[in-house]
């Protein structure tokens, strides 16, 4: 009995080295596993890992690496954009700790091994711009506690799993850029968190499940560039309360735009472009006061000009392009204050080109004028900034360019194709943060305005394929950023002007103008000096040219005439020449008054 009391310090020994040993085993499944990960590595050209994880150090000063304060375990896992190459072992599995596994950006392949499933502390897994094949495992459905999960820009295959639908707490699904096929899966309806939804460029096919529709903690939506067909859902319009990010682009949708856009709508950006979709664009988009982006382009929309969006002062692009919308450009009653890029091109448009709409674009006005620091649009969202231009298109330079991204000082204002007439408004020439002006095929008549030689930041100007008359302006010469200049199929005249860019444009830039010249062209002025030929001459001088001539001529006659008919009258000889002379005179002098007058 008396060596009882010696019983509780010998059990706590015991009870702290079985502590000791498991968790100095726990320390050492967390180092087997993170060693398997770096034999598995064939590629590390920055000798980040090389160096770095050795068995001199604790694994939780490793890079990469973060650890539990308590336990030492390893909690989270970073190996994001270190350039690393090579397959995920199945000893990663053994993390039992791991809370976040991030190793985007990197070319990891092959495929997912199934002892992930044991990482049932998982929040936030991440796989994004590797080189992942085969098809999304269907266990991934077992990570009850994921928050996040991204997968895109991978080579996966097949279809989204339906067991997906079970991540009760899945806030972020991210699956753009594979090659998935099949419908979208009606259980993603159950995730009642999801906030961010993102399975655009795949090759996803059946409507948009009506199940979506129960999504009311979303914030974006992108399904673009797929082969989903059916009609825009209804419920779209109802999800605006907390939808900030709709992007349906490049899929097969017909039918009308939702109606029903509530009051509070928290829309920013909405983008259905290049589908089958007809009717007019709906009023209640007044709602959305936070709009920034609109673009509803290559579709069979019917309507007239939607004024009524320049009440929203957030827009800032706005896309109208090979629709069927008609009328004249009238915003006398409203502003559009911060819209830098308006595209309206390919649609049947009509009248004169509206001067009160230019001069109240004080965006362009006014834009680069503050030098402010060029940044990509971007938007907060979730925690973490995204692109939500990602993939616009627009005419410049020539050609249709995709942007993957878009600056904030990117203007461009394209009327192209319509059927607008009347003179360029001067008002044009103000728009000093103006980088692409594309106004061709119309009917615009009249000069060109020099002071379209005041946008100075101007990069491409297409004025093709119109009726406009007179001579380029000299003040063009001041246009030093000007990469592309369309001029051709007009009825310009005279000398093209010599300097900076000009010298550099070919002739492609001026054919179909018949009264051009010069050094640009095959078809030179008078000399090598740039004097213009008789076709560059104004008509009136022309006409005093002509006179000129006339009268020169009809002196030098006279002159000669007097002198041979005195000589001949004073000898009286010969007769017949007196005869001739005086009815040639006669003919002669009624030819000029009939002809000056």
């Amino acid at each position: 009995m008396e060596k009882t009391p010696f019983l509780p310090p010998l059990m706590f020994l015991l009870l702290f080295a079985t502590f000791s040993v498991t968790f100095s085993a726990s320390i050492t499944t967390d180092k087997s596993a993170l060693f398997a990960l770096k034999s598995h590595i064939t590629h590390d050209p920055h000798n980040l890992l090389v160096t770095n994880w050795s068995t001199s150090t604790s694994i939780c000063n490793w890079i990469g690496v973060t650890c539990g304060s308590k336990h030492h375990r390893v909690t989270a896992l970073n190996l994001s954009s270190m350039d690393l190459t090579g397959t995920i072992p199945s000893q990663l599995g053994n993390l039992s700790f791991l809370a976040s596994l991030n190793i985007r950006n990197n070319s990891f392949h092959g495929s997912l091994p199934t002892e992930l499933t044991n990482l049932h502390r998982l929040k936030y897994l991440n796989f994004g711009n590797n080189s992942f094949s085969g098809e999304i495992p269907s266990w991934f459905g077992s990570f009850t506690k994921l928050q996040g999960l991204l997968l895109y820009m991978n080579n996966f295959i097949g279809v989204i799993p339906s067991t997906l639908g079970n991540l009760s707490k899945l806030e972020k699904l991210i699956l753009y850029n594979n090659r998935l096929q099949g419908k979208i899966p009606m259980t993603l309806g159950k995730l009642s968190n999801l906030e961010q939804l993102e399975l655009n460029y795949n090759s996803l096919s059946g409507q948009i499940p009506s199940s979506l529709c129960n999504l009311n903690s979303l914030v974006a939506l992108f399904l673009s560039n797929n082969s989903l067909d059916g009609t825009i859902p209804e419920c779209i319009g109802n999800l605006t309360s907390s939808l900030s990010h709709v992007d349906l682009r490049m899929n097969n949708f017909h039918g009308k735009i939702p109606e029903n856009f509530a009051e509070g709508c928290r829309l920013k950006s909405f983008l259905i472009s290049k589908n089958q979709v007809e009717g007019s664009l709906p009023r209640s988009l007044g709602n959305c006061k936070d709009l920034k982006l609109l673009d509803v382009g290559n579709n069979y929309l019917n309507d007239t000009f939607p004024n009524w969006l320049g009440n929203l002062d957030q827009l800032q692009v706005l896309d109208l392009r090979s629709n069927r919308f008609y009328g004249k450009v009238d915003s006398s009653d409203v502003t559009f204050t911060r819209l830098h890029v308006i595209d309206l091109s390919r649609n049947n448009f009509s009248g004169y080109l509206p001067v009160n709409f230019f001069e109240n674009l004080h965006a362009i006005r006014e834009g680069n004028g503050k030098k402010v620091k060029p940044e990509y649009m971007k938007d907060v969202m979730v925690g973490e900034k995204i692109s939500f231009w990602l993939g616009l298109s627009f005419t410049t330079k020539g050609l249709e360019t995709d942007f993957e991204k878009l600056l904030t000082i990117w203007t461009a204002i394209d009327f192209s194709s319509n059927q607008f007439f009347g003179e360029i408004p001067k008002t044009i020439g103000e728009l000093h943060s103006l980088i692409v002006l594309n106004l061709s095929h119309n009917c615009l008549t009249g000069h060109i305005p020099s002071s379209l030689g005041d946008l100075s930041e101007l990069e491409s100007l297409d004025l093709s394929l119109n009726k406009l008359h007179g001579r380029i302006p000299t003040e063009f010469t001041n246009l030093g950023f000007l990469e592309v200049l369309n001029l051709s199929h007009n009825n310009l005249v005279g000398l093209i002007p010599h300097g900076k860019q000009f010298d550099t444009f070919s002739n492609d830039s001026y054919i179909g103008n018949l009264g051009l010249c010069g050094l640009s062209l095959s078809k030179r002025c008078d000399n090598d000096e740039g004097t213009p030929a008789k076709f560059d001459r104004d008509e009136d001088d022309d006409g005093l040219n002509w006179k000129f001539s006339i009268l020169m001529g009809y002196g030098c006659g006279l002159v000669l005439g007097l002198s041979m008919g005195y000589i001949v009258f004073t000898t009286g000889k010969p007769w017949w020449f007196i005869k001739i002379y005086v009815r040639v005179q006669q003919r002669f002098v009624r030819k000029v008054k009939k002809r000056t007058l």
